[in-house]
């Protein structure tokens, strides 16, 4: 009779277990163990930051007040100061109609717990009567992502776009509040071949100094993946000057580039900045998938997901591996609908806050949101 009823008992629970997904696999074990693969949505959370049309500022160039913030805010860096973080996003007035035809500007939010968040009223970096006037009048300023460095220097990288041609440029700050623009990142490297080449998308190399991400250096010099198309390596000697790297031919560094077939297979363009791991450079990146034959038939033609891909730590060139799925995808209604109605997550933003890594990104070109990791588990 016991017996009986002990094998009852682990039948039971045997289809208890199964009921309840015991055995399942976790749903990141398609991914290798050295991703970042358990990115979550907090719940009840996002979006984070959404347009506000009582935000007035006077423009200096237009010479007249504009609603700064009005259309749409979106496409993050963060950042940690004084035990908060700072979220500096892009926001876009309401000037005109279309990507890239209305002026951006970055605008400043911070937060104690890194989800909720409070705005200044006035952006901290914009187009200005300044060195940088002409590179980035009327379009402005766009994307950034910012590092810190092991004595409180921030360094932000962002696109100028002057409706002409976009350009990476560096601007450097003690307070995140004033910014002294340095301009185009190349400027100098090969005699200023690269000056007024299309660039963008900058990540940092950093790592974790007694629980602080900084900027790091690698046989004495700074590193930073960049671009859109593909992904090159630049380094500096002061974070102000880069020198992008060449190959054999004289030609840019091509250390990744886009797979057909892929979620990746339209372009492979930089996120928040990497991160050092005991298994090497952690770089997050944004793929875009082609429409048609060519791109990934499980996502969204022209979507952007999120991947992650992992570089030699003494060769930063040097690709060691490289996730073949997204590890975070479009799912909420405001990743699918705004400006970008194909679906994006546009990751720019990352930060360790209270023993977890934040994610701040970009919601289709019109809202910025977040995911926590917990390394812990």
């Amino acid at each position: 009779m016991n017996k009986t009823l002990n094998i009852a008992c682990l039948l039971a629970a045997a289809a208890l277990l199964s009921s309840c997904g015991g055995n399942k696999p976790k749903e990141n074990s398609d991914y290798p163990d050295w991703a970042w693969a358990d990115f979550q949505r907090p719940e009840g959370v996002n979006p984070i930051i959404s347009p506000d049309a009582s935000s007035i500022f006077y423009c200096p160039m237009r010479q007249d007040s504009v609603r700064w913030e009005e259309s749409d805010t979106f496409n993050p860096a963060a950042t940690v100061k004084d035990g908060k973080v700072v979220v500096l996003y892009r926001a876009e007035d309401n000037s005109a109609v279309g990507i890239g035809t209305r002026t951006s500007r970055i605008g400043y939010a911070s937060s104690d717990d890194g989800l909720h968040f409070t705005r200044l009223d006035a952006p901290v970096l914009y187009p200005a009567d300044d060195s940088q006037r002409e590179l980035e009048h009327p379009g402005g300023c766009e994307d950034p992502r910012v590092a810190m460095t092991e004595d409180g220097l921030y360094v932000m990288l962002y696109t100028q776009w002057n409706r002409k041609q976009a350009r990476l440029a560096v601007a450097t700050s003690r307070d995140l509040l004033q910014w002294e623009k340095h301009g185009p990142a190349f400027a100098r490297a090969y005699d200023g071949r690269f000056r007024d080449d299309f660039s963008k998308s900058a990540s940092i190399v950093t790592k974790l100094v007694d629980g602080r991400q900084v900027i790091a250096k690698i046989d004495g010099k700074y590193y930073m993946y960049w671009g859109e198309k593909f992904v090159n390596v630049a380094t500096s000697d002061d974070l102000i000057n880069w020198t992008p790297m060449l190959d054999e031919t004289g030609e840019l560094l091509k250390v990744m580039t886009t797979r057909e077939g892929k979620f990746d297979s339209d372009l492979t363009e930089c996120g928040p900045p990497a991160v050092m791991t005991d298994r090497g450079i952690l770089l997050m990146y944004n793929g875009k998938n082609s429409a048609g034959a060519k791109g990934d038939t499980l996502y969204t033609a022209n979507s952007y997901c999120a991947g992650q891909a992992l570089f030699d730590l003494k060769d930063p060139t040097k690709l060691i591996d490289r996730l073949d799925k997204p590890f975070y995808v479009p799912q909420s209604d405001f990743e699918k609908s705004g400006q970008y109605p194909a679906g994006t997550v546009f990751i720019e933003g990352l930060v360790y806050h209270r023993q977890k890594w934040f994610l701040y990104y970009g919601c289709a070109d019109s809202r910025v949101a977040v995911a926590v990791y917990d390394p812990n588990k």
